[in-house]
This record gives structure tokens, C-alpha cells and sequence, in this order.
């Protein structure tokens, strides 16, 4: 009994420890570092609403929603522009990304995948600006390729969601077939779309404490909720507004394998969703319920090719891709209030080439091998970006134009590097890795004299690097000692930009300096036929981070009536000292026999550093600069998932998420209608969980979700979670030839 309990163990831990990747990967996430790996099974079991909610139950990550048609996720308490987001090794930030959380990551189709890596800490060396707190990359399906005989298959998959009546499907075609002097082709394209209702969920109050007991929070508004009526004799609230939207999406995936093993790959991807509501800002705090800031459109549109093999002697594997991407966003704002409409429409073009290469092994000394890995990529932006305001009562004025968007338009931003990492494995317990990158960076765009818009013409070159030790203990056992040096260059949304937030209206700074973090991560890694375990401790250290600093309202610039008008207002500016954030995190898999099989994670960070600018108090601002707590930090929290399979394909579990109450707040936080007052209560969510499959014909999956309808909200996020809901998804795949 115990061989088979360890074969079946094995098994489960190489999928558990693997990271999932075609046969071009030469972008593969190094495991040396904090890695983890959503699969396909794990998709198919979880029925993730997005790509971000898929991963919920992995360490060191954190998803909040600003708005139900939208997730971030926070990683060691970094998120927006400090992480980097990859689609199939192929970079998706580009310069318009903000401070704090973002969307983007929402736009990447969860139906599309068949897994999602995560790297937790710096990461510039490989992946260039942005990767302070970590890394993303969504791997897409890949096609069968060749075959003895053509092959045709399609696949029908439908869900539901019943706490927001999401309905929803993907109907997908895979082909196959080798062609003449050996060739094998694939191709796998697909449509897929959902209609997504009004969130429900029990209601979040505000922690316990004087005036605030039985209070709620500033957002979301419910659709029950009936004004001038205390709160405790209000009827059931559990509809909110400002959630809902819809949603299309397409693929399609050519992948030619040559003689030789040289793969060639073209692929685009297309995602549309229409009228969804910034759940915060429809309607914004102390505002009417008419007035409302909807996404009308939230496009991203992705084409790439990609040549994968061999460069005989100078790389056992390489990977060459260029790529065209372009996120188009189109707001809607509701100012009843003053019978207007106020549209804004920014469109980002990005142009990009990656190449890298990698020598597997040289074999220097009998005691000594040398693996290296090398390449270059570049990018390139060009934004376009405008506003117009429209009279509901005085149509005859027709619409006017502002006199600049969001950001300063026909903006340019390019960025890239070329990087360097070697590992020498010094007889079979020791490993040394080091590496850097050598960066380019250069941002234009032209000034607005109405508005007194500066214009931006900067340019770096920042050198980074990391340097790690790996010893391996005994075969089950691996210790690491990990430094990395990481940047990221102010964007066109940092010295542009003038925008709503969470906390208030924020503008711009022409005059800021790239930012740098230093990660010094120690972990341990064990490989069991009985336990997978992860455990690491980390500490990044900040310099010139890029920082909201409050400001009052004779700080506005001219012509932008939303910053004096806004309950809080804030500038960015790169912070005076250092900043730091500290934790642990760690995972931890017990194999038990009968295919069962226990998960549990949990996740801290701690995060602090100066509190700088001025806060209206009367008629005097008053200077706040002792250290404080950072922003959107997010509570000690954690996951449990207990799993049992069969033979048969049927396979039953729970799963526990759980957080602790986050009440250390920044200036921002406090003024952030998403937080409630005194902090984010803490919660523990229980789902269960069903599937039936039959491989290669059909399956059958089933969550019953928050089984006991606790109310309960991540930090940082204006929706609440979904109450006790039923999520069902049903697939079937006829073969055809």
C-alpha cells in the first residue's frame, strides 16, 4: 500500500511543483524564487469568475475588486504599476498604468488558460521596470499539434452564477494533422462571453467602535436601502449597485512544429467588455444615486508570433517574439447634478520584440556545470488620449471638447533592456545565481498651456541585478538566500495623468525619479511523496518610492474643476527616506491515501514608511511627516482547500478563505470610500465543492459558495462578496475526426 500511496503522491507533487509551459518556453518562471502555479485542474475545480480570482488560494497573493467587473492582485503588499502582468512570456503593462490597484489583469480571458505562474518579489533583471513586488503570466491553451491522422474537436463549455445571475459560455474548435515532409500544424480558436446581473451579498458594517457601531461603509450603495431609516430597521440589503456588465472575448492560436523542433507560433486574442460600473464611483461617496462613472468600454486586443528551437551551440532552447497590443478604455460620467455628461477616451498602442535564449548546462569540471540564460526585449507606447463634456439641458450646445484628456495626448513612452543570468551548480548540494540588466528608458509628451500641463522629456538607463544561494540539504530539502535589486521608471500616467482614486483626485509630476526596491527573501522548499512544502521570509526595502502626498485644494492645477471639488486630493511625489515591507508566506500539501489531499496557506506582510504633505485643518494645513502605515497593505490571511478524487472522475472538496481585520491604515486609506471606517473587518468563507468527468467527452462542475453567507469584503475593494450562491459549469467535447 505505501508504494502506491507513493506513487500517487509523486505524481500529485510534480503537477503541484511544476510549472505548467509549452515547448517553446524559453519565458518559464524561474523556481529558484517564491513561485506557485494555478493549473487547469484547479481552474476547473475553483470556477474562478476572472483570472485574478483564480488566485485567491495562492501564497503571497492578495485580489481586491474595485468595481465588480474589475480585480487587482496584490502581491507582498505591491500592486498597479509596481508588479509586472505577462501574457504567454509578453508584457501587458504599458504606461498608462496607475498607482494602486488596476483592471488589466481582468481583460485576460480565465476561459483562455491552462495555467497561471506567480513570482513573488523583485524581478527586474529577467522582466525589466515594473516587477518590484512580483510577477504574472497567464499561459494560454496550447493547440494538439500533428498527429497520425487529422483530428477535429469541439468543446461547448456554459456556467452560472446565481449570486449575480452571471450566464456565460465559450465554444471552442482544436485542429491537428501533419502535412507533407513532416510539418505538424494545430490550431485552437475559440468565442466565448458572459452576461453578468447585480452583485449579492449580505452587507460589511463598519467595525465596532463609538459612532460608527452598526453603520455602513461609504460604498457599495444597495439597491434595498431606504433613506432616513435607521439602519437597523432597514429590510434585507444585499443588492448592489454599481455592479454588472458584459462581456466578449475571441481567440485564436496557430502553432506550425517544423523538422528540428523548431515551433512556430501566431496567436491573437481579443477582449471586450461593456458597461461596467466603478462600483466606488456609481455613485462616488456623499453623492447622489444617480451619478455614476461607468467603463463603457474596456477593450484589449493582443497579436503576436513567436519562433521557438535551437541556436546549436549558443542556446539549447530560444524564443523570439514580436508582438502588437492595444488597450482602448472609454468612461462615462454622470453629473446630474449639474446635467452633464463627461466622456473620456485613452487609447494605448504597444509595439514590442522579446528575444532569449538558454543554455541548459556546460559541463566546466567534473564538481562544476554553468547554465545561463540571455536575451533583450523593447517596447514601444503611443497614447492617445482626449475628454468632452455633453449638456443634458441645453442639447442645442452640442458636446464640447476638454482642453486635455486623462492624459497628455500623443504621449510616447519606450522602454527595454538586455539582461544576463548565470547559475553555477558546484557538486550536487551547492548552487550560485547571479545576473543584471542594463535598461532603457525614455518618456515624451507635449505640454498644455490652458491647463498648465508640463511637457515630459526624460530619459534613464538603470543597471539591476539579483544574486542568490541555493543549498540542498538532502534530497527532499532546499534552502535559499535571495537578493534582487529591481526599478521602475515613472510612466506617462505618473507625469501625466489627472484621474479620479479611491482616496481622491490625483494629478500629476513631470519631475519624477525612478523608484527602487531592494528584496532580501530567505526560503526553505520541500519535495516529498508525502508533503509539498514552501516557506519564505522577505523584506523589501524602498528608495524614492513613488507616493500619493496629500495636498489642499490651492494646490489644484488650473482647469480641472474635479480636483477642487474632490473630498481629498493628492499629488505624486518620490518619497524623501525609505519605505519597507516585511512578512512571510508559506504553503504546505499533505498527500494522504485514497487521493486525498490537504492544502493550507497563509500569508503576512507589514508595511511602513514616511508620511509626507499637507492636510487641511481649518483655515492652517498642518505638515504630516512621521512614519506611518503604507497603503492598501493587505491583513494576515490564508486558505484551506481539502480534495478527494476517484477513479471513476468524480472528485468532491471544501475550501476555507480567511482574513483578519486590517485597521492599519494610511492617510489615503482613511479618506478611501472602499475602506470602511476604523479598517476592513475580517472573515472566514467556507465553499464546497463537485465535479464529474469523463475524459475527452464531458464534465460537470459545482460550487456552492459561502456556504453560511457570511458577510465579508477584501481589504481595499468597494463590492462585497457574493452571499451562499450556486456556480455550475457544464462542458462536453465531441470529436469529429
Amino acid at each position: 500500500m505505501l508504494a502506491s500511496i507513493g506513487a500517487a503522491s509523486a505524481r500529485a507533487d510534480r503537477e503541484y511543483a511544476s510549472t505548467v509551459r509549452s515547448v517553446d518556453d524559453a519565458e518559464v518562471l524561474t523556481d529558484d524564487r517564491s513561485t506557485s502555479s494555478v493549473k487547469k485542474a484547479d481552474l476547473d475545480r475553483r470556477l474562478p469568475r476572472s483570472t485574478p480570482d483564480a488566485l485567491r488560494f495562492e501564497p503571497g497573493l492578495f485580489v481586491q475588486q474595485s468595481a465588480h467587473g474589475q480585480a487587482s492582485v496584490i502581491i507582498r503588499g505591491f500592486t498597479g504599476q509596481q508588479t509586472i502582468m505577462l501574457f504567454d512570456g509578453i508584457r501587458l503593462n504599458n504606461s498608462t498604468y496607475r498607482q494602486g490597484p488596476n483592471q488589466y489583469f481582468f481583460t485576460v480571458d480565465v476561459q483562455t488558460l491552462q495555467a497561471i505562474e506567480s513570482q513573488r518579489g523583485g524581478a527586474s533583471t529577467r522582466w525589466g521596470g515594473d516587477a518590484l513586488g512580483g510577477v504574472l503570466d497567464a499561459v494560454p491553451l496550447e493547440p494538439t499539434v500533428g498527429g497520425d491522422r487529422p483530428t477535429a474537436r469541439a468543446k461547448l463549455r456554459v456556467f452560472h452564477a446565481t449570486a449575480d445571475r452571471t450566464t456565460g459560455g465559450r465554444l471552442q474548435l482544436e485542429l491537428a494533422g501533419t502535412g507533407k515532409r513532416g510539418v505538424a500544424v494545430g490550431f485552437l480558436g475559440g468565442v466565448g462571453g458572459r452576461d453578468v446581473g447585480l452583485l449579492t451579498g449580505p452587507p460589511v458594517q463598519n467595525p465596532t467602535r463609538g459612532s460608527s457601531a452598526g453603520v455602513l461603509p461609504w460604498v457599495p450603495r444597495y439597491k434595498e436601502y431606504v433613506y432616513g431609516v435607521p439602519f437597523d430597521q432597514q429590510p434585507a440589503l444585499r443588492t448592489q449597485l454599481g455592479t454588472g456588465y458584459k462581456e466578449l472575448t475571441g481567440d485564436a492560436r496557430l502553432v506550425v512544429l517544423f523538422p528540428g523542433e523548431q515551433r512556430l507560433t501566431l496567436a491573437a486574442y481579443f477582449y471586450r467588455e461593456f458597461d461596467a460600473p466603478r462600483t466606488d464611483q456609481c455613485p462616488p461617496p456623499t453623492a447622489l444615486t444617480t451619478q455614476c462613472l461607468t467603463y463603457e468600454q474596456q477593450f484589449r486586443t493582443m497579436v503576436y508570433g513567436a519562433w521557438a528551437g535551437r541556436l546549436g551551440r549558443w542556446a539549447d532552447s530560444a524564443r523570439v517574439t514580436v508582438s502588437w497590443q492595444e488597450q482602448h478604455e472609454q468612461r462615462r460620467l454622470d453629473l446630474t447634478a449639474a446635467n452633464r455628461v463627461d466622456r473620456g477616451y485613452d487609447t494605448v498602442q504597444v509595439w514590442g520584440v522579446t528575444a532569449a535564449a538558454r543554455i541548459e548546462r556546460l559541463q566546466l569540471a567534473p564538481w562544476l556545470g554553468l547554465r545561463a540564460e540571455y536575451g533583450a526585449d523593447s517596447y514601444f507606447d503611443w497614447l492617445r488620449s482626449r475628454a468632452e463634456k455633453s449638456y443634458t439641458d441645453a442639447p442645442t450646445v452640442g458636446v464640447r471638447d476638454d482642453t486635455r484628456g486623462q492624459y497628455l495626448d500623443k504621449g510616447t513612452y519606450l522602454s527595454g533592456g538586455a539582461f544576463a543570468d548565470l547559475a553555477a551548480e558546484i557538486g550536487d548540494r551547492l548552487v550560485l545565481r547571479g545576473g543584471a540588466r542594463l535598461g532603457w528608458v525614455a518618456a515624451h509628451a507635449a505640454g498644455e498651456a490652458t491647463s498648465n500641463s508640463q511637457p515630459v522629456n526624460k530619459a534613464w538607463a538603470p543597471l539591476v541585478g539579483h544574486a542568490g544561494i541555493e543549498v540542498r540539504v538532502a534530497d527532499p530539502v532546499r534552502l535559499y538566500l535571495n537578493y534582487d535589486n529591481s526599478y521602475r521608471a515613472p510612466n506617462l500616467d505618473d507625469m501625466t495623468a489627472r484621474l479620479q482614486t479611491g482616496p481622491g483626485f490625483q494629478f500629476e509630476n513631470a519631475a519624477l525619479q525612478p523608484e527602487h526596491a531592494h528584496t532580501v527573501e530567505l526560503g526553505a522548499r520541500v519535495r516529498h511523496p508525502w508533503v509539498a512544502l514552501d516557506a519564505w521570509l522577505f523584506e523589501t526595502v524602498m528608495e524614492a518610492e513613488i507616493i500619493r502626498v496629500s495636498r489642499v485644494t490651492e494646490d489644484c492645477p488650473p482647469a480641472t474643476p474635479q480636483c477642487q471639488g474632490s473630498w481629498a486630493r493628492f499629488q505624486l511625489q518620490n518619497s524623501p527616506s525609505y519605505s519597507e515591507r516585511r512578512g512571510a508566506e508559506g504553503s504546505v500539501k499533505v498527500f494522504f491515501p485514497h487521493r486525498l489531499s490537504l492544502r493550507a496557506v497563509a500569508s503576512y506582510v507589514w508595511g511602513e514608511g514616511p508620511r509626507v504633505g499637507v492636510v487641511a485643518k481649518g483655515e492652517q494645513p498642518v505638515v504630516l511627516t512621521e512614519r506611518v502605515p503604507l497603503s492598501k497593505i493587505p491583513p494576515l490571511h490564508g486558505s484551506v482547500e481539502l480534495e478527494w478524487s476517484h477513479r471513476s472522475g468524480f472528485s468532491a472538496g471544501a475550501a476555507l478563505q480567511w482574513a483578519d481585520a486590517q485597521d492599519r491604515l494610511s492617510y489615503s486609506d482613511r479618506s478611501d470610500g472602499r475602506i470602511p471606517k476604523y479598517g476592513t473587518p475580517g472573515y472566514a468563507v467556507v465553499s464546497l465543492r463537485a465535479a464529474y468527468r469523463l475524459p475527452g467527452k464531458a464534465m460537470l462542475s459545482a460550487v456552492l459558495g459561502n456556504l453560511f453567507d457570511s458577510p465579508w469584503r477584501v481589504h481595499g475593494s468597494s463590492v462585497n462578496g457574493a452571499g451562499r450562491e450556486l456556480l455550475v459549469q457544464m462542458e462536453v467535447s465531441p470529436t469529429f475526426l
